[in-house]
């Protein structure tokens, strides 16, 4: 009889296989170990459709392109060319058109695609899959694979869909691209009846991981969309990336200048057609050149070129941004969670401490470099081997139980082959260094995850001995005595126990060594001979220890009032002990994702601020911590390698994926890639993040006066009913050659002296504060003044209008260049050592002369722009003004700094955040 189909609740909503017996699920799914019949696969295939990820439609590339006219500034443009066209101003037209078309462009090749990561997410399906069907084995394309399939996978196979095992052999299977764990999992087919998180899920495969060793046969319980993977693609279709702070900040930047012309124009309309009869075609020139003049239509193109700065400066230094607006962002963070192992840690397992019956060593070093010393942890003396008897068998027991190997690369680096642990006693021995010279390979008993131990018979130094290494727990029942410096004694294991606990709390893992003598006409080893006569030797505690440039880096951060958080894979213990170490909480508290699990929304919000560490996280779990975050009003950065981390870089603010470790999937999700996967490389990505917002900031109030002077002459002059000083095409002159040239110097301004000192900056505060806004005022009614009772000093004198115009251009030029020095810094005087550093400064300054006698002098730019020759006298009148204006400024600062309030410290502050 043909068994009846899972329903579709059945796999759709499936239980919790990981609890059930293998038995169980087999009759859960309607299956069997000989496999489905064709008619079952075919008929479940119509049913869950093919084990594949849905895709989604990408916008077509015109489209978005023209997206990037959709800016309130841009319509501003784009209205005015309109009516210059209509009025027959054709140069004018197609002036205002191509800045337009400028800053889109520039846009659109910013512009990341994000998208490409799910893709990244489908190329790690595999593509084929030996699969049991009608009770013969055979090879298909692992899009048909349906719930119930019984799979059969080998060393190096890529997991098709998500499994539960049925049998399997020594199986270890690298889950990384999930838990971020770089050490392969052990797998076993025994239910596990608690609640448990993905990474303890020893009964489960995931669709694309892999298997690094054994073999296996698993039952399909989830494809496609259904699986794990699946899931993760699914969080990231519904992950948001938000406009970072500064996008957001000229958003409203934009509307504000919007709100303002509509209404200038609006009543200067009404006052100069109504009140005093100005013809319209002249009346519409002067309010488009009121518009032109108003919007800073140089400043896309400059907060491009800052931010490009930025990135290549983080390039220089391990930090490559894939999505320019982050090199901003990193300047505002106020929270970054790390993951642990390879970021805030080496990766790369250490030996830290020997515990022998009758002492305990400490041993230095982080690296599998042979360099350390062992050191009593008492009295501090070095090991002695020739008279530390029991501290050389248990060294000379853990290098010859061991198949890894140590060995130094073209680059110059220690490298291993084989596994992390037994790497790190490798590394340990070569640092006492034991050396066997005459030893001999009897036989061995393989490494198996379901015994926990690995076994060798040598022959040493004409003495036969078996060596054991493994599971301490496992050890301890093996064994029935323990070595001590006063020879062979019974075995204590409450002592053992105790000592193990001790250490553990320091989050150290533990691996126990013992031995035994052996005959050379022993029979070959096995099992049976391990549980007789075996000599306890000690326990080596390891970890993978923190990265020394990482402590700094985190209170380097915390001196920034940015907060440091854990997430993480590893046991609670060992994720606070590690925490503890790089100055990430106290190493008392930590929470799980188990508890996570069944948190509310308000709730984990609670917990996402008052923990820094949290253990056995799943994607699910980081996705959510991320967005309560942002949901508290922090700026959350989020690093990480594996698939499981990418909905979370995602939705952050400022993703961050590892360059070296990370998958494909990861580095096309993030906002930026660490290319030598150290967190010391992010506290200086911050540092250049505040340093370029610095100089965006300098740039704005650069910028933004000057367009208020531009307005406010034309303001007066339609008002007095006199000259309309500039043309709109003069002032995207000044708008686009000379604000552009002159604020590249600004962009290289190096950080201010505090820059790491002071409080994360609020996102949701204006990019112009109250100060700012003052500033602009100020500056731009003192350059209006002072280019108005120019004019008004020129036309009594029979100027002609262009003669006019050219001087006030002149001088608004000049007054640009003089009031750049001013925007130096933001506090102190700007006339100092730094100015001759920068030499930016001067190249600019170098441009613009030869900009300015460009249009001044040469007859074809002349014609387009409207300007005449002027004699040297006014280039010296012009300076003298600009250098009254430099003096008023400076004045001014001096005067606000003495007034105003100072600023707490920010690590004052992260304390009170949290």
């Amino acid at each position: 009889m043909t068994p009846t189909p899972p329903s579709d609740t059945s796999v759709n909503q499936p239980p919790a296989w990981y609890q059930r017996s293998a038995d169980e699920v087999l009759a859960q799914l309607h299956s069997r170990e000989t496999g489905l019949t064709a008619e079952e696969a075919y008929d479940r295939l119509a049913r869950h459709g093919r084990n594949t990820l849905p895709t989604t439609p990408r916008k077509p590339a015109w489209l978005r392109f023209l997206l990037h006219f959709n800016d309130v500034l841009i319509y501003i443009l784009l209205a005015a060319a309109v009516v210059t066209g209509v009025m027959g101003h054709w140069v004018d037209t197609t002036v205002i058109l191509a800045v337009a078309v400028i800053n889109a462009l520039i846009g659109y090749l910013q512009e990341s695609s994000a998208e490409r990561s799910l893709q990244g997410i489908r190329l790690m399906l595999s593509s084929r899959a030996r699969v049991m069907r009608e009770g013969l084995s055979q090879a298909i394309d692992a899009d048909e694979l349906v719930p119930g399939d019984i799979v059969q996978l080998r060393p190096g196979d890529k997991v098709p869909a998500d499994l539960r095992l049925i049998a399997a052999h020594n199986l270890r299977i690298d889950e990384a691209i999930l838990t971020g764990e770089s050490v392969a999992a052990e797998k076993r087919c025994a239910p596990i009846p608690r609640e448990t998180g993905i990474g303890d899920r020893t009964n489960m495969l995931f669709s694309g991981t892999l298997v690094s060793a054994g073999s296996a046969t698993g039952v399909v319980v989830a494809t496609g969309q259904a699986t794990e993977l699946g899931h993760i693609s699914q969080m990231m279709g519904e992950a948001k990336a938000r406009r970072t702070p500064l996008l957001q900040q000229m958003d409203r930047l934009g509307n504000s200048i919007l709100g303002l012309i509509l209404l200038m124009m609006a009543f200067l309309f009404l006052f100069a057609f109504i009140l005093r009869d100005m013809p319209l075609g002249e009346l519409l020139l002067a309010l488009i050149g009121l518009a032109v003049a108003a919007v800073p239509e140089g400043l896309p193109a400059i907060i491009s070129i800052i931010l490009s700065l930025g990135v290549q400066a983080m390039a220089r230094n391990h930090a490559i941004i894939r999505k320019l607006p982050t090199v901003e962002t990193l300047g505002a963070m106020t929270v970054v969670c790390s993951d642990k192992t390879g970021t805030l840690t080496r990766n790369e397992m250490t030996v830290n401490a020997v515990i022998l019956a009758d002492s305990q060593w400490r041993v230095s070093g982080d690296s599998y470099a042979p360099q350390g010393e062992i050191v009593h942890e008492v009295c501090g003396r070095p090991a002695d081997l020739q008279h530390d008897a029991v501290l050389s068998a248990f060294l000379s027991a853990v290098d010859l139980c061991n198949e890894s190997q140590l060995a130094l690369d073209q680059a110059g680096h220690w490298t291993i082959t084989g596994g992390p642990t037994e790497g790190a006693l490798k590394v340990l021995a070569a640092k006492a260094g034991v050396a066997h010279t005459t030893t001999r390979l009897v036989d061995k008993i393989p490494f198996d995850s379901a015994y926990k131990y690995m076994a060798t018979h040598y022959q040493l130094a004409g003495e036969d001995r078996i060596f054991l290494t493994g599971a301490p727990d496992v050890l301890f029942s093996l064994c029935e005595y323990q070595l001590t410096e006063a020879g062979v004694v019974p075995f204590e294991r409450g002592f053992w126990e105790q000592e193990m606990a001790r250490y553990a709390r320091q989050g150290l893992r533990m691996l126990a060594a013992a031995s035994k003598p052996a005959t050379p006409d022993a029979a070959p080893l096995d099992h049976a001979a391990l549980h007789q006569g075996m000599i306890f030797l000690g326990i080596a505690g390891m970890m993978d220890p923190p990265r020394p440039e990482a402590i700094e880096a985190i209170a380097t951060c915390r001196q920034a009032g940015i907060r440091v958080k854990m997430i993480t894979g590893d046991h609670p213990d060992t994720a606070m002990a590690i925490g503890a170490m790089l100055g990430i909480g106290d190493g008392s508290a930590a929470i799980t994702g188990a508890e996570l699990e069944h948190m509310g929304d308000d709730a984990l919000a609670g917990a996402a601020q008052q923990y820094d560490i949290f253990a056995r996280t799943s994607p699910a779990h980081k996705l959510r911590l991320v967005r309560a975050l942002q949901q508290c009003g922090e700026v959350v950065g989020m690093t990480g390698d594996g698939v499981n981390d990418a909905p979370a870089l995602k939705q952050a603010d400022v993703g961050i994926a590892m360059g070296i470790k990370g998958t494909e999937v990861t580095q096309e999700a993030a906002d930026m890639v660490l290319t030598d996967d150290n967190f010391a490389t992010l506290a200086r990505a911050v540092e250049s993040g505040r340093r370029v917002y610095d100089n965006l900031r300098k740039t704005i109030l650069f910028i933004l006066p000057t367009n208020l002077a531009q307005g406010l002459l034309i303001v007066i002059a339609i008002l007095a009913g006199a000259l309309i000083p500039l043309t709109p095409i003069q002032i995207l002159w000044m708008n686009m050659a000379t604000s552009v040239t002159l604020a590249f110097g600004l962009a290289f301004e190096p950080a201010e002296r505090d820059v790491m000192q002071r409080r994360p900056r609020d996102p949701r505060r204006h990019v112009i504060d109250l100060h700012g806004i003052w500033r602009i005022g100020f500056v731009g009614a003192l350059i209006a003044c002072s280019a108005f009772l120019l004019e008004a000093w020129l036309q009594p004198r029979g100027y002609t209008p262009e003669f006019i115009r050219t001087v006030l251009l002149q001088m608004l030029v000049t007054a640009q260049w003089a009031y750049m020095f001013n925007c130096r810094t933001l506090q102190g005087f700007a006339l100092n050592r730094g100015m001759f550093a920068n030499r930016a400064l001067w190249v600019v300054s170098g441009i613009l002369l030869v900009l300015q006698l460009a249009i001044l002098y040469l007859p074809f730019m002349n014609t387009l722009f409207g300007t005449v020759p002027l004699p040297l006298t006014y280039w010296g009148m012009t300076l003298l003004a600009g250098a009254g204006i430099f003096l008023v400024v400076e004045l001014e600062k001096w005067l606000l700094e003495r007034i105003k309030k100072p600023v707490p410290p920010a690590a004052d502050l992260t304390s009170d955040r949290s």
